[in-house]
């Protein structure tokens, strides 16, 4: 594979344009059922509505159905190109297959082009994949980029690009940008990708941190091989063989040398959860002193997890299925592994602690604002509450539950309608302190009023109903 240059870059933006080869082009001329099968990997019915034989046609054809195309259609959609010889198509007999995808993507404004090898599963064919084969938009990345904080940077690092998705993300808010991976054609197809969207991205072959010696960045991703497995017939994007969760462990304890004071690290990860052994205390190992938060947004149990990543991986059903899956389970349970724990890791470089929980319960994408916000609040807010003046997030409903006709409710839980959506069963105490969160009155006034009102003592409310309002704050119930 050659690189892109600019007359390549320009010409085949050119062609993509003129065919409208977009994500809402694609939209358009396949329709919501057609488009809807190709998402669950079905291309019959978008093969129906693409016989035309017209430029996007033939480029749907090529790239998302993986299908073939007679020559000629393709030398007319790519007037002047030499996709053989870019690696891009392989001929035979005169018909044309997609070599690489070449898919757009999009964003709110923005339109682009991404590259990777070819989606696997399409009509239920399922074959193994190449050890260095190159995943692309899939759910995992796109988890990366609605978690990522929106801040602007002066630099940003993403390790274990592969494709280089994130960088189409982080392009418009960062100066300058670097991108790192053990795969050399990961990182060939990552500068494919940054060219071909016209981002300026600095690519450098190495493991973790090593092609950053000595370098700090105010923002650190990644999506990193973070399968937990044997490393028998590994494929690079997903796994390393190294020992367990070494790999995420080696991630979060050296992040806080490669940021800026301030600076962000968040990586999606898997974690061991060994028998003995609170998951929250071995993650709470990793970041040390610093400002963190983990969220646990699956836990499997290692069947459950071995099945899952042979099915990724194009083995369910082979013959050699049987014995992969048992000799993954020994390994596993060698290693004391009781259950596997699926979610991110977001460290702040300043003085703190880990909050580590489990959340897996639906949340607002994208998530990377409220994270952000939460760890504002988190880290400002002040010891002594009694001053603050809160008021009511606009988000926030309650509910009531109980007997008809009965005086009081049995329960009452505040709901936020935005971020983790997070629910907080209440008293009527707190409620009604809530209730008079309108900014007027101080936290202290409020619980001097209750306390007056309820003819119990002034520092048993605050002893009793102060952790309340801080927890309120933090998770943003309330605004200050």
């Amino acid at each position: 594979m050659s690189e892109l240059t600019g007359d390549v870059v320009d010409a085949l933006r050119n062609a993509f344009e003129a065919a409208e080869y977009t994500v809402e082009g694609v939209a358009d001329r396949l329709g919501e059922q057609a488009n809807g099968a190709l998402d669950r990997n079905e291309t019959t019915l978008a093969g129906r509505h693409t016989a035309s034989g017209d430029d996007l046609d033939t480029m749907i054809r090529l790239f998302l159905l993986q299908r073939a195309v007679p020559e000629s259609l393709v030398s007319k959609a790519f007037p002047g190109l030499d996709l053989v010889a870019l690696g891009i198509i392989a001929v035979e007999g005169g018909s044309a297959r997609a070599a690489l995808d070449i898919r757009p993507y999009a964003e709110d404004d923005q339109q682009w082009w991404v590259v990777a090898d070819l989606t696997p599963g399409l009509d239920g064919r399922r074959e193994p994949m190449r050890p260095d084969y190159v995943l692309g938009i899939a759910p995992a990345s796109l988890s990366l980029v609605n978690l990522t904080v929106p801040i602007k940077a002066e630099r940003a690092l993403d390790i274990g690009t592969g494709c280089g998705i994130q960088a189409l993300h982080l392009a418009g808010r960062v100066n300058q940008l670097v991108a790192t991976d053990v795969n050399p054609r990961a990182l060939q197809l990552a500068r494919w990708t940054a060219a071909l969207n016209r981002i300026d991205l600095d690519v450098r072959a190495g493991s973790l941190f090593e092609p950053v010696r000595d370098e700090r960045f105010d923002l650190i991703v990644s999506n990193p091989p973070y399968v937990i497995s044997p490393g028998d017939g590994r494929l690079t994007y997903r796994e390393t063989g190294l020992a367990g969760d070494s790999l995420v462990e080696q991630l979060v304890r050296q992040a806080p040398y490669h940021l800026t004071d301030g600076g962000w690290c968040q990586i999606l990860a898997n974690w061991t959860c060994v028998r003995g052994e609170d998951w929250r205390d071995r993650i709470a190992g990793w970041t040390g002193d610093r400002s963190a938060w983990a969220v646990q947004r699956e836990q499997l149990d290692p069947s459950e997890y071995v099945e899952l990543w042979l099915r990724d991986a194009g083995l369910h059903g082979s013959p050699e299925y049987t014995a992969k899956y048992d000799a993954w389970l020994q390994w596993l349970d060698g290693q004391d592994v009781e259950a596997i724990g699926m979610g991110w890791i977001t460290l702040h470089n300043v003085a703190g602690t880990l909050e580590a929980e489990a959340w897996p319960y639906e949340i607002e994408q994208p998530i990377g604002p409220h994270v952000l916000r939460r760890f504002e609040r988190n880290e400002g807010i002040p010891d002594d509450l009694t001053g603050l003046h809160l008021t009511v997030a606009e988000d926030v409903i309650q509910e009531t539950t109980g007997a008809p006709g009965a005086e009081d409710p049995a329960t009452m839980v505040l709901r936020r309608q935005r971020g983790l959506r997070r629910a907080e069963q209440v008293d009527t105490v707190l409620a009604g302190l809530v209730g008079a969160c309108d900014g007027d009155l101080s936290v202290g006034q409020i619980l001097a009023a209750l306390a007056d009102l309820l003819d119990r003592p002034l520092e048993d409310m605050l002893r009793g109903y102060l952790p309340d309002v801080r927890r309120l704050v933090v998770e943003g119930f309330l605004d200050y």
